[in-house]
């Protein structure tokens, strides 16, 4: 099956509802990622993203990085003791309706958010293996990659790699529009109950003028989602962007296809409202806010 998913966004697709102020909540979306200094992705774009699409965002911050528009300088990560305790702190008081994972820098980091998820019972869990820049700078060790495998992928409920990433995690390169199923297929069996490889990248490798995505579950989805590139210079942060909406969407109540689908329409329009706009010397980023929505609030 193909949608042909068009860059219009519907904010009032949210789900709000009325009561008193004792049986209202805010959506809570936790964002457990590296600080991008430069501000277009990690910490800084979900944060963007969730207030955009009218959800409360916290986060527990993996790693410190020096970035701008040209490519990352530094990479501090912090203690895994530390990162313990920021997502203690947030779900022992504020509560999570849905996780976005990012930058996990090394494998210490790893086994700290795999054992979080089990303790806390986190799920709607979805993981952005951020691996590799959009300036192409490599973000994670090399031994991170199996624990990642091991540890995390059987625990999150979405995995959202690009092509590059998805080449490290499969030891081998994907040979075109062809290959996506067979590549999203093998990454499905590394452990993680659904994958949404982002063919975005094929375009760039002379794939074409459309963008497809391929979205598959253990339960036996397979979906197509297909819309023409959009040329701007102004893509730093996709990826978190992607996945912090998909977050955002089911802490909202969407089921996963609707979630991954909505998401996909924000941020073709996000990127298509920022694309004639000039930011740093490099990749600069997406317009967050080009339709921001009042923060929604859930009946408890």
């Amino acid at each position: 099956m193909t949608i042909s998913t068009s860059p219009d966004f519907h904010p009032g697709q949210a789900h709000t509802t009325a009561g008193s102020p004792q049986t209202r909540r805010y959506a809570r979306v936790l964002s457990i990622a590296g600080s991008d200094s430069g501000g277009g992705a990690g910490i800084q774009a979900d944060l963007k993203t969730f207030a955009a699409l009218g959800c409360f965002g916290m986060t527990a911050i993996t790693a410190i990085t020096a970035q701008n528009t040209l490519g990352v300088s530094a990479i501090h990560a912090l203690p895994p003791e530390l990162l313990a305790a920021q997502i203690d702190a947030v779900v022992s008081d504020i509560g999570v309706d849905a996780v976005k994972i990012g930058m996990l820098h090394s494998p210490d980091i790893v086994r700290v958010v795999a054992q979080a998820i089990r303790t806390h019972g986190l799920t709607q869990v979805v993981f952005d293996p951020v691996m590799v820049a959009t300036s192409g700078d490599r973000l994670i060790t090399k031994d991170t990659v199996q624990v990642l495998k091991d540890a995390l992928f059987p625990h999150v409920a979405l995995i959202t790699p690009n092509l590059d990433e998805a080449e490290l995690l499969l030891g081998r390169k994907i040979l075109g529009l062809a290959d996506l199923d067979a590549a999203a297929a093998e990454l499905l069996a590394l452990g993680a109950p659904a994958v949404l490889l982002k063919g975005g990248h094929l375009a760039e490798r002379g794939g074409g003028a459309e963008v497809v995505d391929v979205l598959v579950t253990r339960s036996g989805a397979h979906v197509r989602l297909a819309s023409p590139r959009i040329e701007s210079h102004n893509v730093h942060g996709t990826g978190c962007t992607l996945s912090s909406a998909i977050a955002a969407h089911l802490a909202l109540g969407h089921d996963l296809p609707q979630a991954v689908q909505l998401a996909r329409a924000y941020i073709l329009q996000a990127i298509a409202s920022g694309a004639d706009v000039r930011t740093g010397q490099g990749h600069g980023p997406l317009n967050h806010g080009f339709a921001p929505v009042a923060m929604v609030k859930v009946q408890v």
